[in-house]
Order: structure tokens, then C-alpha cells, then sequence
């Protein structure tokens, strides 16, 4: 594997820094957002992804015949990257999770209706997946959908659904044979987040981000919304999860936090003496910044199994895995040295680090949990990696 950047790769990463220089703008790129600034939740961010699309960004690993450019997965990865790193929207779950499985499992309404507003950057996804009693296990969701006449009937829940208040068509799924093993008897749907059979809660985070749960009221959904073949959904949201779980974590919020971490360090002191020059402070430093490391190889790693045509399952919860628990260790490991001042909230004014401590720890504890928990993705990796039985 090599880990230098092509000419050609270093030639993107110029545009990229130049596209977003010439639209900076602080209600679209937000850093203190952590993650959450990924998502187009208001109408500057929206219009900032139009300009993205305008770029031919979106479908950069599309097949041409569908708009795309036939492109590396690689330079996708790049551009998210430079996008997290400004705290900008990312290109996210509806060029990966719904557009790619589209393209492999979709009719040819559903590709033609979809795609290009996709490519155009005129529509926004939620994805229904978390259920109360299933939580990050997909494969345990009960959400019932009955045949009736030329289409199917849904009613039941889902929670933890971030994009439902803003988004304009649900992709959820549903359990279409109540009869079949856990893995089987699901299906996927296209919902409009506009149907009067649906009600959205809010539900607040401990980052102060909304996530939602969305009540099913004999929803009805034509049979051409239905995506791929009936009780095979599993199997295609588990490959999509697997995109999820990189594009979700991107690298460059981790690199920023050490970053954060040691500026502070380089000039702050406790009891008259500069915290820089203690040996236990440098040693967690450079305990963690190594750690980082790790962390941006397994990403790569990643993206190199998915470049020769493997698909990246293990490899994904992998770096979804140690990303997500690095980020807390960070956090951590700042509200410890920066000390009691640390607790103080984002936009205080005397607070250290401006405040980016505590919404660190608030929005990273919450990255633990989103796109799989850390306990599912440590069963993931012990089942398709090491082989282990499932009650082991």
C-alpha cells in the first residue's frame, strides 16, 4: 500500500481547499458542530451542497451512465476530509448509503426519479433504521409492513432518526415477513417525510444536536417504492452501513481536537509551572496523537479494500470502532489537563478553549453510539474477522 498522494491526488486536495476557501462562510462551516457539521439542516448548507454538486463532486464514484464520473472511491474520501476539516457539509448518506445501493438494487423508476436530484444536490435523506426495542441492530427491527393491494401498509417506530425534521424522503426499513430469522424477512422503502401518517418527535442530544423518533400510522407505500427484492433489505443495509460507518467519522475533526489539545498546552500553566513541561501530560499527548495515527491508517486501510474491489465489512467497524473511542479518549484526556474550566459550555467567554471542551465531550460520547454502537461493531468484528461463533 502506497501512503503518498498522487500528483494527481494532491492537484484535487488544491481545488478542494480553494472551493471552500472562496465559500467560507460561518453559517455553513461550523468546526464546533464536531460531526453533526455533515449534515444540510438549514437552507445555507443546502445551498452550499448545490455548489459542491455544481463541481460534479457528488458522483464521483458513480457509474457515468448514471451521471457519475467512474472515479476512485479515494477521492470521494479526500473530499470529505477537506469538507470535515472546515466543519462544511459532507457528501454523505444520500450519494453513499442511498444512491450506490439504488444503482446496484433499484428499478429503473426509482434510478431515474432519484439519481439526479441526488447528483444535483436537491434532495435530502433520513434513514430509518433504530427502532426501541432493535436500537443499533438492524437486524432486530420489528417495524411491521403488511401487503395491501398494490403496495404495503407500515406502522410502528423508529428513533434516532437526525435527519427526519429537515429531510424530504425517509429510507426506512421494515419487516415484511414477521415470520422469518432475524437477518431475513426485512425490506427497504422510500417514504416522503411529508406523508400524513407519519409524526416526528423531536429528541434532543446531550451535544444540544436534534435526532428524532418517527411515529407509522398505516403509512401506505406504492410497491414501487420498494427497493430491491422483498426480505433482502438486510442485506443491503448492512453493506450501506458499512459506507456509513467510515463517511460518518471522517479523520480530520480527530486531528483538529489533538490540535486543539496541544496549542492549549504549548501555553497554559498550572501553579506557575508550564503545563508543556510535564512529563505526564507530554506522555498522554503523545500517547494519543500516536494513537491518531493508528486511527488515519485504518481509514485508509478502508479505502484501499474498497479500491481493489473487496467489500471493507470488518475494515469499516474497524475504524468506526477505534475513530469513535479515540475521539473520547481525546476528550477525555482534555477535560483532565485543561482542568475544572473545562466543564464550561461552547461560547463562554472565559472559558478555555472557548469552550470547545465540554461540546467535544458532549458530541464525542454521542459518536460512540451512531451507525452501530461500539458493542455492535466489536461483534461484527469477531464474527467476519476473527471468525469467532456468534455466542461467543
Amino acid at each position: 500500500m502506497n501512503f503518498e498522494f498522487s500528483e494527481q491526488e494532491c492537484q484535487f486536495l488544491r481545488e478542494v481547499d480553494d472551493f471552500l476557501e472562496e465559500n467560507r462562510d460561518v453559517d455553513v462551516m461550523d468546526v464546533t458542530r464536531e460531526n453533526m457539521a455533515q449534515i444540510c439542516d438549514t437552507p445555507e448548507r443546502r445551498a452550499f451542497m448545490k455548489k459542491v454538486a455544481a463541481k460534479g463532486w457528488m458522483g464521483i464514484t458513480w457509474p457515468k451512465e448514471y451521471g457519475g464520473q467512474d472515479g476512485e472511491g479515494f477521492y470521494e474520501f479526500l473530499l470529505n476530509e477537506k469538507l470535515s476539516s472546515f466543519g462544511a457539509p459532507q457528501i454523505g448518506k444520500g450519494v453513499g448509503i442511498v444512491g450506490k445501493t439504488l444503482i446496484n438494487v433499484a428499478s429503473e423508476k426509482l434510478k431515474q426519479e432519484f439519481l439526479p436530484q441526488i447528483l444535483n444536490a436537491d434532495i435530502e435523506f433520513a434513514v430509518g433504521y433504530s427502532e426501541p426495542n432493535a436500537g443499533s441492530d438492524a437486524a432486530a427491527m420489528r417495524l411491521k409492513a403488511e401487503r395491501k393491494g398494490d403496495g404495503w401498509v407500515l406502522n410502528g417506530q423508529k428513533i434516532f432518526t437526525t435527519s427526519a425534521h429537515f429531510a424530504d424522503w425517509y429510507w426506512v426499513g421494515a419487516r415484511t415477513d414477521p415470520d422469518a430469522k432475524k437477518h431475513n424477512g426485512i425490506s427497504l422503502f422510500l417514504i416522503r417525510m411529508d406523508d400524513p401518517g407519519l409524526t416526528i418527535h423531536a429528541m434532543p442530544t446531550m451535544g444540544g444536536e436534534r435526532t428524532n423518533g418517527v411515529f407509522f400510522d398505516d403509512v401506505f407505500v406504492h410497491d414501487d417504492y420498494r427497493v430491491g427484492e422483498v426480505n433482502k433489505g438486510f442485506q443491503y443495509i448492512a453493506e450501506a452501513l458499512d459506507v456509513e460507518r467510515f463517511t460518518l467519522f471522517t479523520f480530520s475533526p480527530i486531528r483538529g481536537r489533538i490540535q486543539l489539545l496541544c496549542d492549549h498546552v504549548k501555553t497554559a500553566t498550572r501553579d506557575g509551572q508550564p503545563l508543556k513541561n510535564d512529563p505526564v501530560i507530554r506522555q498522554r499527548i503523545a500517547q494519543l496523537v500516536t494513537e491518531s495515527e493508528v486511527a488515519r491508517l485504518l481509514g485508509v486501510k478502508f479505502v484501499n479494500a474498497a479500491l481493489e474491489g473487496n467489500t471493507p465489512t470488518y475494515e469499516a467497524s474497524a475504524y468506526k470502532l477505534y475513530a469513535t473511542e479515540l475521539s473520547l479518549r481525546i476528550a477525555n484526556a482534555t477535560m483532565d489537563i485543561v482542568g475544572p474550566g473545562a466543564q464550561l459550555a461552547l461560547g463562554t467567554e472565559e472559558a478555555p478553549l472557548n469552550g470547545r471542551a465540554e461540546s467535544c465531550y458532549t458530541y464525542t460520547v454521542i459518536d460512540t453510539i451512531g451507525g452501530g454502537s461500539s458493542e455492535v461493531q466489536r461483534n461484527i468484528i469477531s464474527k467476519r474477522k476473527l471468525g469467532l461463533p456468534k455466542n461467543f
